[in-house]
């Protein structure tokens, strides 16, 4: 009798193993291709156990966010062609630091954490595919704005400490925008390059380049795919594979102080009331 059992128990879990790995084949199938356990995403609503700070998703509840009450209105499948739209509008919620709001991925190499992030000796790859679904006009009939892709700084606790800043939040080193159907890309210039090493640590201590043009235009409801490659004192941002920008200069050298992080989705460029933008993913790759 326990041998039957025992035949018997095989058989329903291999069934149930077959049933399962269908199922979760059929639910790929139909989402973007990304990688969700380096990854969290935060929303333009107010997070109900946190007042004040926006709602976000770590792993592994990041695997639901189609069934989250909260996340899933910014953040949701489209089957038709298998992408994640992420939409924001000026909801008044926002991250430290900011005024906009944004339906956003911030990488996590190690998952669950924060904390350990990487730098341009390090080097590291985001390659992804995007499309902007939808997106609103302001009072001047021109497109609003949406940071797409981003290089966000960090301080180590070692440098917020030195410095006497209360988070560990540094500049960006780059962000991509979607502007009026060009591909725009600005990135951090150094203001003194004879600046010691506890001033470049400030986040005033760098300025804004005057920001670079991808000569492609992108129009709405077009797949793009955006590729941004780092290594050591160099940043190269590539367009669908064919045209490339390269910074390669004493800016990126001296940025080498910082630990950095990945950020792709909709960082919304707009207060206007009535604005939105609605931007899908496809897929996206990190590797280091």
């Amino acid at each position: 009798m326990s041998i039957q059992f025992s035949k018997i128990l095989l058989l329903t879990v291999l069934a149930t193993a077959t049933i399962s790995n269908a199922q979760d084949k059929k639910s790929k199938s139909k989402t973007a291709k990304i990688d969700w356990s380096h990854w969290t995403v935060t929303v333009p609503e107010e997070n109900p156990d946190k007042p004040g700070k926006p709602y976000s998703l770590g792993y592994p509840e990041i695997l639901n966010y189609a069934e989250d009450k909260i996340a899933s209105k910014y953040m949701y499948d489209d089957p038709k062609d298998k992408s994640v739209v992420f939409y924001a509008f000026p909801s008044g919620v926002t991250t430290a630091n900011t005024h906009y709001s944004r339906s956003e991925l911030r990488e996590t190499m190690e998952t669950g954490s924060n904390k350990v992030n990487w730098t341009f000796a390090k080097g590291g790859k985001m390659r992804g595919t995007y499309a902007i679904d939808d997106i609103s006009k302001e009072p001047d009939g021109k497109y609003s704005r949406v940071i797409i892709a981003q290089i966000h700084g960090v301080l180590t606790d070692e440098q917020r400490d030195l410095i006497g800043q209360k988070d560990n939040n540094a500049p960006p080193i780059l962000k991509v925008y979607w502007d009026k159907g060009k591909i725009r890309v600005k990135t951090k210039v150094l203001k003194d390059l004879n600046a010691p090493y506890k001033e470049m640590l400030l986040e005033h201590a760098w300025g804004d380049d005057e920001g670079r043009n991808f000569k492609e235009k992108i129009d709405l409801n077009t797949r793009f795919t955006l590729e941004v490659k780092v290594s050591d004192g160099r940043m190269e941002v590539i367009l669908n594979d064919t045209e490339s920008l390269v910074y390669d200069d004493i800016h990126m050298k001296k940025w080498g102080i910082f630990e950095n992080y990945f950020k792709a989705g909709n960082y919304f460029q707009s207060k206007t009331p009535g604005t939105f933008a609605k931007v899908k993913i496809y897929s996206l790759q990190v590797t280091h």
